[in-house]
């Protein structure tokens, strides 16, 4: 059985303090005489924050002596190392640096956007000019333009999103070979792996407008990760693939490669001597992970996009009961090393921690300045997407794990693996691949595999049930296991 615990000592476990180390690009492929390179060109980002607000300042005064309405600029640079093992080998090291310059220009309502990776005085020049003549030929839309002026954030705070992380592509291989042999040396059974990586990456930027707007920030994301095979004896025996990550701003944070080996290789053999089922319509737990893409499901249907060109099974849902009345969704922009946390959203409009559904009902919608001037409304600083969603249940206890979860669910469908993207969000029609577990009386019967489960996103949302304290943080949206109602299974 799959038990929360094992994910809670995952969470625990920690890598030691490393603080990315950066070099042009260079990408290592596997041969007869690959070998691990430790030099390194040198330690952090090739451009300064005064020299990005110099490029911006000169892109955005380029523009206003074109004439433009408006304009805004950002200037920024990503760069990391990735390393990739397979069968204790070394498969692939890659460094990657990038940079990039965009620019926005308005004429009226008519809008230009061009981009250059040049950040000679000249391209830059060009580039505006590239912007200024789209704009020029561009047809007139009365809602484009810049955020209003009373949106802006003027104070930015620190929300300690960056932590690079010093480390080379020998140490990172090291690491790499540690998590896939902490796999394969947990049970005879486990036979072959697709590898395992371990990724450092960092970027930071610095973006302005003509509205009043300056800001940018560093930020950082390291992870690491393993798929391991696992199969049964037998010269065509069953083989199972899983696969587990840690993903976070710090390298301190994250799981060791040991715990992350151990715990996707548990995974993999739990799903050994999986069976079809027969079709039918029963309860379904989602394990947290995969409950996230239920939360995602939401803010697509919500969001102003989607809203103003009609296209959500959401439409006019505001202040409606989406969700029954123990079911809460929170958004927290502001947590510090969140994954999804900004001081302020892409067009630089101030954020804030909100509630999106409070008791069931729809509170608010994602909307940027574009989107909620096309539905008449007040941008909600999601210009770029949502922030740090958390969805809850106010009947959630402490003790529902996931062992109490499987409980609740009684007898049907543990899904911890969903395939395609079998999702209408015009209608809400719902059918993915799915694999998981057959649950009887609140025990986990037997492993299940190649069915199919569907239903409409409407039913599926007032059908939650319950919500398992057994969260996990994948990303920037966060939930416990989701039980829902019923479903329609598709099996054999």
């Amino acid at each position: 059985m799959l038990r929360s615990g094992r994910v809670a000592s995952i969470i625990a476990a920690t890598l030691g303090n490393l603080p990315v180390t950066c070099s042009e690009n260079l990408s290592v492929k596997k041969n007869a005489s690959a070998s691990v390179s430790s030099a390194q060109a040198h330690d952090g980002f090739s451009y300064s924050r005064d020299h990005f607000e110099a490029l911006v300042d000169l892109a955005l005064k380029h523009a206003k002596k074109l004439g433009a309405t408006n304009a805004g600029a950002e200037a920024s640079e990503g760069c990391g190392l990735s390393v990739s093992v397979r069968k204790g080998e070394l498969e692939n090291v890659e460094r990657n640096r990038d940079k990039s310059l965009g620019v926005t220009v308005y004429v009226g309502h008519r809008r230009g956007n061009a981009s250059t990776s040049d950040f000679s005085s000249a391209a830059i020049e060009r580039t505006v000019q590239a912007a200024y003549d789209i704009a020029r030929f561009t047809a007139e839309d009365p809602t484009a333009g810049l955020p209003d002026e009373a949106d802006i954030e003027t104070q930015q705070r620190d929300l300690d999103l960056f932590h690079p992380w010093t480390i080379n592509s020998e140490e990172a291989a090291q690491l790499a070979l540690r998590c896939e042999a902490a796999a394969l040396n947990t049970s005879r059974r486990i036979t072959n792996s697709d590898g395992a990586a371990v990724s450092a990456q960092q970027s930071h930027f610095f973006s302005a407008h003509t509205h009043g707007f300056r800001g940018g920030y560093a930020s950082s994301r390291h992870s690491v990760s393993v798929a391991p095979i696992a199969k049964l004896p037998g010269r065509n025996a069953e083989m199972q693939r899983d696969a587990w990550y840690s993903s976070m701003r710090s390298a301190d944070e994250l799981a060791s490669p040991e715990a992350v080996g151990r715990y996707a290789a548990e995974r993999a053999l739990s799903r050994l001597g999986a069976r079809k089922i027969a079709t039918t319509e029963c309860p379904v737990l989602f394990e947290s992970p995969v409950a996230a893409g239920l939360l995602g499901g939401f803010v697509q249907a919500v969001s102003g996009g989607s809203l103003y060109r009609k296209s959500s099974f959401l439409l006019d849902s505001l202040g409606k009961a989406v969700f029954p009345k123990h079911i809460d969704i929170d958004e927290d922009p502001f947590l510090l090393r969140g994954k999804g946390s900004s001081p302020f959203d892409d067009e630089g409009v101030r954020s804030a921690p909100r509630k999106v559904v409070k008791g069931g009902r729809v509170e608010g919608y994602f909307l940027s300045s574009y989107s909620a001037r096309k539905l008449g409304m007040k941008t909600t600083g999601n210009a770029g997407g949502s922030h740090n969603l958390s969805l809850t249940s106010r009947l959630t206890q402490p003790g529902d794990d996931l062992d109490a979860m499987l409980k609740k669910l009684g007898t049907g469908l543990f899904v911890i693996e969903l395939m395609g993207q079998g999702v209408n969000y015009v209608t809400g029609d719902y059918s993915r691949g799915a694999s998981g577990f057959w649950v009887e009386n609140g025990e986990i019967a037997y492993p299940v595999h190649e069915i199919t489960i569907a239903g409409n996103l409407k039913d599926m949302f007032m059908g939650i049930e319950a919500v398992g304290a057994d969260t996990y943080n994948m990303g920037a949206k966060s939930t416990g296991s989701i039980l829902v109602n019923r479903m329609k299974l598709a099996g054999s």
